[in-house]
Order: structure tokens, then C-alpha cells, then sequence
């Protein structure tokens, strides 16, 4: 016996895949996406489907969120607490907060769970998640959607290389582990790191360009990071070498081999119309995260840039203890309110499509299309709109948690 045939019906269609679509229908069987389309010619094609309405709805695809530190939820108040704060004085707080309150321990792990859950909640169908312990991995098959932990390994002196190679080579196959950033990690470690996932078929997010400070101690060995990592003694001139500028982070990344198609450079906001060139040339993913860039004032990343050279990015909302509200709702708003020349149709292309295509699941999700999975969202408390355009500008200034219903089978 077939299993049932279901289609789904809303004012509006946005299947990520092309235009918008009024009176739009999805079809699903098995849970499995059949098709999509206007619902009068949809319905001729399968006369016998249950019809669901969703009145006053958009149906679309569940939301990525490609980078998050799930493990900093419990720092919360650090998003709210610092006033006239920078990059720098920020670390300081959160790492002198984190040994103050614990780095594991019950409510470590509790506001872990309910942040992911509220994940789930806002629309977000799957999920990265950064932390530098292991209790990501036991939330494994506690989420709705899907969850991709990242074990991450930092240490910038030759001192620490030794034993963080040993780790490495002791963790188990089936952990996926990454880098912080270039400004915290040995280039060594780095480059085992990525050799690691490359020959596991391991993603390799790992934050990049961040701060203006990281290539000013990249290339020149100096600056507020320089003198952050000195004062800890992290630092023991890693990156003075005579005779060769970088130029910036990617091409940092670039010279050590470890830039390309698997790789997620998360953050991306002082990079070069060449580094760019770099990313796209290798095929490397970005992860934009808007909402931490502007409360830490690190700056604007480049989102015409990126999309002018044909790189679509990923979004993410990093941590709660760099963000005041960890939904990408408010990332696409805030791209929209810094980029107002960016459509917004591009803006949720990358909530989306970007991030499916980030985490390599654009097979499942991002889209509503064919063979894709039948989980996904209707948006509801849409006003009454005439032109497909308005709706994606509606859904990028006010979709929110509230309004968000999950649609499965």
C-alpha cells in the first residue's frame, strides 16, 4: 500500500528555488517532497491528495544556522553587561567568566539544551555547533532537525602543539574536530586539523577575519591581538616572518593549504576583493554572523562583495555571549538594515540555500523542491500583500519566532 499523499496549501509559496508562488501548494509523500507549484495546476496533477491549508501563510524552508557556540549559553548576561566594550576586552570578560562559573557542570549542560531547542523553535532545521569540550556530542538526537558538533582545538605556542597533536591523533573517528582561528591556533595545528577532516569528509568551519587585528598580527606581528596574546604568554612570534605579508587572513589560510570546499570561514568581515577571489576559487563556504560582528564592533563583512563574485553565504548567530538574540531572524534583519541595497530574496537565499549548501545537506534541505525532505515551515501573520517582492521583505523585517509552525508529512 502507497503511503498517503498530502499537499500543503498557503497564499504564498517560496520554495527557495525560484519565484515567489501565490496560492502555492507542496507536495509530500513518505515525507518526501513530489513537488511544488501553483495549487490549481498542482492539484489536477494529483486529484486523490488530503489537502492541508495554511491560511494567511508562507510556506518555506526550515532555516540554518551554520555557526553556533552552544556551550557559551550560559553567558548570557555577557552580551548585555559590557558597555563600551572592544573585541579584546570582550575575551577577557568571557574567558575570566567561563573559569569563574565552570566550563561543564549541570547548568552549563541545561542552557546548552534549552538554546538548541529554541532553535527549533525560531524555524531552524539544522544547526553547527562550535565548543571546545565534548558536551555537544551528547545532544546528539535530542534535536528535531540536525545537529553537526565541532570539537575545537586552540593553542598558538610550540609548547601547546605537542600535546594538542596528541590529542588529536587519540580522539575518536567520528568526532569532527576544527580550528578556532588563526589568530589562537599553531599554523601546524591548523593544517593537522584540516588533514584530519579532509580525510574523515569532515566540515572545517574555523573563524576568519574577525577582528581588524587579526591581520595586523598575521602580517605584521603587532597590534591590540598581539599584545592580548602576549600578555598570557600565548604568544611567541608565530607569524614574524621576514620578507612575507599575507595580506589577510584568507590568504593566510590560503598558504597553508587548508582553504576548500569543505572549509566554512565564519565571520569573514575584513577580507580583500582578492581574498575573496581566493574563497571563491577554492570553493570555500562563508559564514556571515552579523548580530555578534555589530555587538562586539568588529565591523561590517562585505555581503555585496561576497555575492558579487558569485558566494553565497551561510548565516549564523554564534554565541549568547556576543549576541543579544541568537535567531537568525534578527541575522537576516540586521543584514538588511546594514545592507539595504541587498534584495531581500538574497537575504533569505542565505538563511537558507546558503547555509544548507555550507553544511553540505542542499540534498535535504534549503530548498522545496523534488526529493527534498518534507520538513519544513509555515510562517504565519503575514499581512495582505500583492507582489511576490513584499513578501520576501516582510518575512526579512518581522519573521519571528511567534509566528512559526512546523509542517512534517
Amino acid at each position: 500500500m502507497q503511503p498517503p499523499i498530502v499537499l500543503h496549501r498557503a497564499p504564498w509559496l517560496l520554495s527557495m528555488a525560484g519565484p515567489v508562488i501565490a496560492d502555492g501548494a507542496v507536495v509530500l509523500q513518505d515525507d518526501t517532497i513530489i513537488t511544488v507549484g501553483c495549487f490549481h495546476e498542482v492539484k489536477v496533477q494529483f486529484p486523490e491528495a488530503k489537502i492541508v491549508d495554511h491560511p494567511g501563510c508562507v510556506l518555506m524552508p526550515g532555516l540554518i544556522n551554520a555557526h553556533i557556540h552552544l556551550e557559551l549559553s550560559h553567558l548570557a548576561h555577557l552580551a548585555k553587561d559590557i558597555p563600551g566594550h572592544d573585541f579584546t576586552g570582550w575575551l577577557t570578560t568571557m574567558l575570566a567568566e567561563r573559569e569563574k562559573l565552570g566550563v561543564v557542570g549541570p547548568a552549563v549542560e541545561e542552557a546548552m539544551r534549552a538554546t538548541l531547542q529554541d532553535q527549533f523553535a525560531d524555524g531552524v532545521i539544522a544547526v553547527a555547533d562550535i565548543g571546545n569540550t565534548s558536551l555537544n556530542l551528547a545532544l546528539i538526537g535530542t534535536f528535531p532537525g540536525l545537529l553537526f558538533p565541532f570539537v575545537e582545538y586552540l593553542g598558538l605556542t610550540r609548547a601547546s602543539l605537542v600535546p594538542a597533536l596528541k590529542k588529536l591523533g587519540r580522539q575518536d573517528d567520528q568526532v569532527a574536530c576544527t580550528a578556532h582561528a588563526p589568530y589562537s591556533t599553531h599554523p601546524e595545528l591548523i593544517q593537522a586539523l584540516k588533514r584530519r577532516a579532509d580525510a574523515f569528509g569532515f566540515l572545517f568551519p574555523i573563524h576568519v577575519a574577525e577582528p581588524a587585528a587579526e591581520s595586523d598580527l598575521l602580517c605584521k606581528g603587532r597590534g591590540e591581538l598581539a599584545r592580548f596574546l602576549r600578555e598570557r604568554g600565548f604568544y611567541q612570534d608565530v607569524f614574524q616572518r621576514p620578507g612575507i605579508d599575507f595580506g589577510g587572513s584568507v590568504q593566510y589560510l590560503h598558504s597553508l593549504g587548508v582553504l576548500n570546499e569543505k572549509t566554512i570561514c565564519v565571520h569573514g568581515v575584513h577580507v580583500s576583493a582578492e581574498e575573496i577571489g581566493l574563497l571563491r576559487t577554492n570553493r570555500a563556504k562563508v559564514c556571515l554572523c552579523p548580530g555578534s560582528n555589530r555587538f562586539l564592533q568588529v565591523g561590517k563583512a562585505p555581503v555585496a562583495e561576497y555575492l558579487d563574485q558569485g558566494i553565497l553565504p551561510a548565516l549564523g548567530t554564534d554565541s549568547a555571549a556576543s549576541n543579544q538574540e541568537l535567531s537568525i531572524w534578527r541575522e537576516m534583519r540586521i543584514i538588511a538594515e546594514d545592507h539595504p541595497e541587498i534584495d531581500p530574496y538574497d537575504i533569505l537565499r542565505m538563511a537558507t540555500v546558503g547555509g544548507a549548501g555550507a553544511l553540505g545537506i542542499e540534498g535535504r534541505y534549503g530548498s522545496l523542491t523534488r526529493g527534498r525532505k518534507g520538513h519544513f515551515i509555515a510562517v504565519s501573520g503575514i499581512p495582505e500583500v500583492e507582489k511576490e517582492q513584499e513578501v520576501c521583505e516582510v518575512l526579512v523585517r518581522k519573521g519571528g519566532r511567534r509566528q512559526i509552525q512546523w509542517v512534517r508529512g
